[in-house]
C-alpha cells in the first residue's frame, strides 16, 4: 500500500510524473525529424491533401500512424513542433494507462511505480523516444486495449470485447508487430475462460465462441476497412506488394545467429541508462512464482510481456525504438518488483525496512535521469539531435526543404536520391518517385534490381527540375560490391550530368557549411556526409 492518504499521494506523484516528462517533451518540442517521422509526416500530409497512402509514398508500413501524423498535423500543425506535441499527448496518455493498469492488477503502488518506469524509459534517447515512432502509437492502443479486455472479462458483455478487439486492431493498424498483442488478447481470454471453469461449471462453448467472435471481429475492422479503401482507390495492388509481398523479403534478411547478436548487443545500449528500473522489472517477473493468491494475474503480466517481445522481434532486426512495445509489460513488472519487495520487507514490522524497495526505484530513476541529462535538459533541440543521430542530415533537412520550396512551384515535383523523405515535408513538395527510401533497393532481396528500374523510370518519367542526392553511407546502407549497389552508382552518375550543383550542405564535426551556385561547384568536399541540390540544365 502506498503510505498515507492512499489515493492522494498516488495522483500526486503521477501528476509529477507527468510534468517531469511532459516538461522534456515540451522543452525539445522542436527537435528536427529523424527519417521515420519523415516518413509518416510526409505520408499524413499527403492524406490532407486528399492524397490516398502508397500513390505518392511506398512504405512497407500499414497506413495507421501516418493518419495518426494526419490528424495531429491537423490540430498541431504541420511542422516538427506540432508532430511531437501529439507525440507528448499520446506519451503522457500511455502513462496514464500503463497507471490503470498496474493499478487494477497490483494496487496503486503498482500503479505509480509502473507510470513513473514507463514515463523514464519511453522519453530515454536509448530507445529514441522523442521521435514519435509508430511503435509509441502501438503501445497507446495496446493498453488500452488490453485494459479494455480485462473489463470485458468482469462485465461479460459482447460490445466490451468487441471495443477491446477494435483498440488492439488499431495496434495492428499503426504497425504490423502490434498484431502480437491481438493475439496476445485472444489465447488470454481463451485460458481465462478455462481457468475459470471446473466439473462443477464447464466452459460455456456457445457463449464464449459469441465472445470471442466479437473480439476477433474488432481486431480484424480496422484492417478490413483499410483494405476496402484503398481498393476503392485503386492501390491496393501497391499496397498489397508493399505491405506484405515486398515485408516478408524485408524480415527474412537476418539469420537467426546473427538476430542473437543484435539482440544482445542492442538490449544491452537499451538498458543501459536505466539499468536499475529493468532490474526492479526483473525482480517483479521472479516475484510472479511466490504469488499463489494471484495466478491469474502472473499469467497474464508474463504473458503480455512474452507477446510484447514477440512484437519487438519480426526480421530479428531488435532495432532501438521497437523495444518501446516491451515497455508497459516492463514498467509494470517494475511496479510489481516495487509491491513485492515492500510486501516481503513489512512482514519484519519495520516501516523503514518497508520503504527500501521504492528508495531504490528512486535512486534508479534518478541515476537513469542524471546519465541522461545532458541531451534531455540541457541541449538544445538540434545539438540533441546531431548528438544522437550522428552524421544523419536530419538537421540540414530543413534548410535543404527551404531552398527547394523558394525555387521551386507548388505542384512542381522533387526528386530526393537518399532515404529523406523529410525534405518533401519540410519543403511542401510531392516526390517525383514513389520510393521515398532507397534501403529496399540496397538490399539482396530479389525484388531489389526490379525495384530500381521502377525508380528509374519514374524520375526519368518527371524530369524533375530539381533532385537532391543525399551522399551518406547512413542514408543509403549498400553492400559494397553489390551488384544492386553498383547499378544504382551508374544510374545516378549518368542521370545527374544533365544536372548542375546548385547548393550543398556538409557535416564537419558540430557545425555545417552551406554554399551556394557558383561557391558550391567550385567548393571541394571534405568529408563523405553531404546532400547536394542539383538543378536540370535545360
Amino acid at each position: 500500500m502506498i503510505p498515507g492518504s492512499g489515493k492522494e499521494v498516488a495522483y500526486t506523484v503521477l501528476l509529477m510524473t507527468i510534468a517531469l516528462f511532459g516538461g522534456i517533451r515540451m522543452r525539445l518540442l522542436t527537435m528536427p525529424l529523424e527519417r521515420d517521422e519523415g516518413e509518416y509526416a510526409y505520408a499524413g500530409q499527403l492524406i490532407l491533401q486528399h492524397i490516398v497512402p502508397y500513390k505518392l509514398a511506398y512504405t512497407m508500413k500499414l497506413p495507421g500512424t501516418a493518419a495518426m501524423y494526419a490528424g495531429i498535423m491537423a490540430v498541431f500543425g504541420q511542422t516538427p513542433a506540432g508532430i511531437h506535441a501529439g507525440l507528448l499527448l499520446v506519451n503522457l496518455g500511455t502513462i496514464l494507462l500503463v497507471y490503470l493498469l498496474g493499478t487494477r492488477l497490483s494496487g496503486r503502488l503498482t500503479g505509480v511505480v509502473a507510470a513513473a518506469s514507463y514515463g523514464l524509459l519511453s522519453t530515454s534517447f536509448s530507445v529514441l523516444g522523442l521521435a514519435a515512432h509508430a511503435t509509441h502509437f502501438v503501445a497507446f492502443f495496446a493498453v488500452a486495449g488490453v485494459l479494455v479486455l480485462l473489463r470485458a472479462i468482469d462485465s461479460g458483455r459482447f460490445w466490451h470485447f468487441f471495443a477491446a478487439g477494435l483498440l488492439l486492431g488499431m495496434a495492428f493498424l499503426m504497425k504490423q508487430p502490434g498484431l502480437a498483442f491481438g493475439v496476445f488478447g485472444l489465447l488470454y481470454l481463451l485460458q481465462n475462460a478455462w481457468q475459470q471453469s471446473d466439473w462443477r461449471k464447464p466452459v460455456a462453448w456457445k457463449i464464449l465462441l459469441a465472445k470471442s467472435g466479437c473480439y476477433v471481429a474488432g481486431v480484424a475492422l480496422p484492417f478490413i476497412l483499410t483494405c476496402i479503401v484503398l481498393k476503392a482507390t485503386g492501390d491496393f495492388k501497391t499496397f498489397w506488394f508493399w505491405v506484405f509481398t515486398y515485408a516478408s523479403q524485408y524480415t527474412s534478411e537476418i539469420s537467426f545467429g546473427f538476430g542473437v547478436q543484435m539482440l544482445f548487443r542492442n538490449f544491452g545500449k537499451v538498458a543501459a541508462p536505466a539499468f536499475g528500473v529493468w532490474i526492479i522489472a526483473a525482480v517483479g517477473l521472479a516475484g510472479l512464482r511466490w504469488q499463489g493468491e494471484g495466478r491469474q494475474r502472473a499469467i497474464f503480466i508474463a504473458g503480455l510481456l512474452g507477446f510484447s517481445f514477440l512484437a519487438v522481434s519480426p526480421g530479428l532486426f531488435f532495432r532501438d525504438h521497437y523495444f518501446i512495445l516491451m515497455l508497459p509489460a516492463v514498467s509494470v513488472l517494475a511496479g510489481m518488483g516495487v509491491q513485492w519487495g515492500m510486501e516481503r520487507l513489512a512482514g519484519g514490522k519495520s516501516a523503514a525496512l518497508a520503504a527500501v524497495p521504492v528508495l531504490v526505484f528512486v535512486a534508479a530513476c534518478g541515476y537513469a535521469l542524471a546519465e541522461q541529462k545532458e541531451m534531455l535538459f540541457e541541449m538544445d533541440p538540434a545539438a540533441a539531435c546531431r548528438l544522437k543521430y550522428s552524421s544523419n542530415p536530419f538537421t540540414e533537412a530543413p534548410v535543404i526543404a527551404q531552398y527547394l520550396a523558394a525555387h521551386t512551384a507548388p505542384d512542381e515535383a522533387v526528386a530526393v536520391l537518399g532515404s529523406e523523405p523529410e525534405i518533401y515535408f519540410y519543403a511542401k513538395r510531392h516526390s517525383a518517385t514513389g520510393f521515398i527510401y532507397v534501403y529496399g533497393l540496397m538490399e539482396r532481396q530479389k525484388y531489389a534490381l526490379e525495384m530500381q528500374k521502377q525508380m528509374m523510370q519514374e524520375i526519368e518519367s518527371a524530369r524533375p527540375r530539381y533532385v537532391v542526392f543525399a551522399k551518406s553511407r547512413l542514408s543509403w546502407m549498400p553492400h559494397e560490391g553489390s551488384p544492386e549497389a553498383a547499378a544504382m552508382s551508374a544510374w545516378i552518375g549518368k542521370f545527374l550530368s544533365d544536372y548542375e550543383l546548385v547548393a550543398s550542405a556538409e557535416r564537419l564535426g558540430s557545425r555545417t557549411e552551406y554554399r551556394y551556385d557558383d561557391d558550391a561547384r567550385a567548393y571541394k568536399t571534405q568529408s563523405q556526409n553531404i546532400v547536394g541540390v542539383f538543378k536540370r540544365k535545360s
